[in-house]
């Protein structure tokens, strides 16, 4: 049974005060119940996670990462990616899956999955610390999965982390993150996340990154961007990266998630915080805000603890 709907705040607000150079529609890449659960230490009930996605998906959004088939060992929050699956069929919204390896693949191709999500790392640290692996060596066990992955009638995203600074390496050279994004979509991925992971992104080095992609050949239609919100920079970058040309935003509902191998990874962009910008900029998301809030809301009262979303928390600091 559905949440009753969160009013969406004061009458009349935000009010729409459009901005040039923006673009008329933003699609919004939903990653609560993965990127947004999968460092929960307290474990989330299946049947809540599959009720979590199918609320988003009646909020409007109509991308929702569901999963992750890596082992459970790695992250247990996610072992019951085989039980979820079957819960959601019926969810009217994509709901693409990130995968670590070709069994990963395996197992979500088996459960109809049909877009898929690898995950790479610009720089060496961070790749042995996610993946055990050097930056080469995880491209190279990704060439086979997205392959596969093509070849069953899939299509592929790649996350790339630490694409603006990293926790053990400093600031990461803009031409590293160009190279390693272009043999992510010269090896078959469709479109390409930006990951801020540890949050250090400013909205000059935004525009900077987005500019030599575009000079290296990759169009703004293939990124998107994934901001965390560490040092308070995460709507500042949106905003840049849009009035680059960019229109898709990766978003936590109720801004959970962190990186479990980034221990400064504070919480993702939250979906709410974002929305409330692009109302107040007249850009259509075809996200219902109260709605949303109302989810997170009772995503939070099963998480136990009130979202750190400042949107959920100015419109319903009655109800968390």
């Amino acid at each position: 049974m559905s949440l009753p709907d969160t009013p969406a705040g004061p009458a009349g607000l935000p009010m729409t005060v459009p901005a040039p150079g923006l673009p008329a529609r933003v699609r919004i890449h939903e990653v609560g119940p993965r990127d947004g659960l999968q460092n929960e230490k307290t474990l989330v009930p299946v049947a809540v996670k599959a009720e979590f996605i199918r609320r988003l998906a009646e909020a409007g959004l109509d991308t929702v990462e569901a999963t992750s088939f890596v082992h459970p060992k790695w992250v247990p929050q996610l072992a019951d990616a085989e039980q979820l699956m079957p819960l959601i069929d019926d969810v009217p919204a994509r709901l693409p899956v990130l995968v670590p390896n070709e069994r990963g693949l395996e197992r979500a191709l088996a459960l109809g999955a049909r877009e898929i999500a690898v995950f790479a790392s610009a720089t060496e640290s961070f790749a042995k610390a996610n993946l055990n692996r050097t930056v080469d060596e995880a491209l190279e066990m990704f060439t086979p999965v997205v392959t596969r992955a093509l070849e069953a009638g899939a299509t592929v995203r790649g996350y790339l982390s630490m694409c603006f600074g990293d926790p053990w390496e400093g600031p990461v050279p803009v031409s590293q993150t160009v190279s390693v994004s272009r043999r992510l979509i010269e090896m078959g991925c469709a479109e390409l996340s930006l990951g801020d992971t540890i949050g250090v992104a400013t909205p000059g080095h935004v525009t900077e990154l987005l500019t030599a992609l575009n000079e290296a050949g990759v169009a703004d239609d293939r990124l998107a961007v994934h901001f965390h919100d560490t040092y308070g920079q995460a709507l500042a970058n949106t905003l840049a990266a849009l009035q680059h040309g960019v229109t898709t935003v990766d978003a936590s509902a109720g801004g959970l998630g962190g990186c479990p191998y980034a221990k400064s990874a504070t919480g993702n962009l939250a979906t709410e915080d974002l929305v409330w910008m692009l109302d107040g900029l007249g850009i259509e998301t075809g996200v219902d805000l109260g709605r949303l809030t109302a989810t997170s809301v009772w995503m939070a009262r099963h998480l136990g603890r009130p979202s750190p979303s400042r949107t959920v928390r100015a419109l319903s600091q009655k109800e968390i």
